[in-house]
């Protein structure tokens, strides 16, 4: 798409919007000198781009599957990509979160901004995917743009938590949760900012991972903000998420969200029940927040927890009392931070490098100029929030949150050098009720914003964290969380085995 010259009156709107008094003789004078520099833009045009990640494996562009196979509303779109013959996922049916790109497939990323789009690239985690041996069965329902602990928000409609159908199923990978909770899958691939694997894990009564930031490449997957994106593993057991981790893992060179080395290791070799000399913090701002959490989910955890013994861990409490302002820096970094990468910046941005992947940019950039009032309004309201702060402030707040979310890991890793991981609930409350159809904004948005508390603070310190379900209340899952030291992946969800064993 080549660059039109600008006329004198567009430059002199673009000089306005920045503040600059130019004479129309300046203008006259600007534009003479911007149009030498339009040919480097046309040559850029005329360039083809690498594409690293074109697909490798043969696949139809299959179909939006009918309500009457869909009940819980959680399949996007249905396909068949059959991987390698033979990997360490062989046999495994794989959903993939509606934020990833699968080439040939469409995506809508929850949004009608997206929808009619078609990826011509696979995601790293999906060639990693298919090289291992799955097969990739359909696109999972997420919520609108990703912007929601609840399950309520996407543009296709609410997913429903098999667990309790008028329930949330937590969000924002709602249906990789949903599905994986109702047999539909083996493994699913799921992305968290907030908590976007934990809480629907948590609230659907299966296993998910966030890993250490940058241990899972985040190429081709349609981001929300760079310092906060991650992507991982979601499944029904510890053991098929550690497997599945075992083939996300390592750096791909074209995400710069990960270290030149990424280490990795064998995430299911420590499987085995024994935790000796394994020291468990039990993290005392975790529970009982006032007005959010509930008494059950604190009792079940802290139970739990202390049956840890049991294994030969040693289990205490500790304190980070910086965990209850977690939720503030985190707010701060994602309010400005979306608005700028996946807003202003159409889910590309600059300065960064990496891969870009720019059909997804150019059908966003589309359907966000003229779809834009068909956002959700929990995008809209993180829109107008993040606009508003980076006019007053100038990008201050944003910075001070950067700056904060650095303490912020370094109180975790104060906690850290005493004992071995920290153990929380993943979500203060039980499954919430879906909102009805013509609930007030004030009440959708409540839903998609009251359930981060303790999932949120996690991504701004990168820290590995898993949801793993323990004791239930009634017929209502409980998710508790593990968090451990950078890149000690494997102590987490030698951990959480442990738990899952002891229901």
């Amino acid at each position: 798409m080549p660059v039109d010259p600008p006329t004198v009156a567009q430059l002199g709107d673009i000089a306005e919007s920045f503040g600059l008094v130019l004479s129309d003789e300046d203008l006259v004078s600007f534009r003479g000198l911007i149009l030498p520099l339009l040919a480097s833009y046309g040559v850029v045009e005329q360039m083809a781009e690498p594409a690293p990640l074109a697909p490798q494996y043969p696949r139809t562009a299959g179909h939006r599957p009918d309500p009457s196979d869909n009940p819980y509303n959680a399949w996007y779109w249905r396909c068949e990509i059959a991987g390698a013959g033979d990997g360490p996922l062989a046999g495994k049916r794989v959903a993939v979160k509606d934020n990833v790109c699968v080439a040939g497939v469409p995506m809508m990323n929850g949004s009608e901004t997206l929808r009619g789009y078609v990826p011509d690239v696979d995601a790293t985690v999906v060639t990693r995917t298919l090289d291992a041996g799955a097969t990739i069965v359909g696109k999972a329902v997420c919520e609108d743009l990703c912007f929601s602990g609840g399950s309520h928000t996407a543009a296709t409609g609410a997913v429903l938590n098999p667990r309790d159908p008028g329930r949330s199923a937590g969000g924002s990978s709602s249906g990789s949760a949903a599905l994986i909770a109702a047999g539909d899958v083996d493994l699913a691939l799921g992305g968290d900012q907030g908590g976007s694997i934990r809480v629907p894990a948590a609230w659907t009564g299966i296993v998910g991972l966030k890993p250490t930031y940058g241990l899972v490449p985040y190429t081709g997957i349609f981001p929300m903000e760079l310092t906060l994106d991650h992507t991982g593993p979601m499944a029904a057991t510890v053991a098929d998420v550690a497997r599945y981790l075992e083939v996300l893992a390592g750096a791909d060179g074209l995400d710069p969200r990960q270290p030149a080395v990424v280490p990795t290791e064998a995430y299911g070799a420590r499987l085995d029940g024994d935790l000796a000399g394994l020291r468990v913090g039990v993290l005392a701002e975790g529970f009982e927040w006032p007005g959010r959490s509930e008494a059950a989910v604190d009792e079940a955890v802290r139970d739990t927890a202390s049956r840890l013994e049991k294994a030969g861990a040693a289990v205490g409490k500790v304190s980070v009392p910086m965990h209850r302002q977690g939720p503030a820096v985190w707010t701060v970094i994602a309010m400005e931070g979306v608005t700028e990468l996946m807003v202003r910046g159409n889910a590309t941005g600059t300065n960064w490098k990496g891969h870009y992947t720019t059909s997804l940019l150019e059908a966003y950039a589309e359907g966000r100029r003229t779809r834009v009032n068909e956002l959700a309004d929990t995008v809209k309201l993180a829109m107008l929030l993040g606009e508003h702060v980076r006019r007053t402030g100038g990008g201050r707040h944003y910075a001070r949150g950067q700056n904060l979310g650095r303490a912020l890991r370094a109180a975790y890793d104060d906690a850290l050098s005493e004992v071995d991981v920290l153990v929380l609930p993943t979500v203060p409350t039980l499954p919430t009720l879906l909102p009805a159809p013509d609930a007030p904004r004030e009440e959708f948005v409540a839903r998609a914003y009251e359930v981060v508390h303790n999932t949120a603070p996690f991504d701004v310190s990168g820290h590995p964290a898993v949801s793993v379900p323990c004791q239930p209340a009634g017929s209502l899952p409980i998710g508790l969380m593990i968090v451990g030291r950078h890149f000690a992946d494997a102590t987490v969800l030698r951990v959480a085995a442990v738990v899952e064993d002891s229901r």
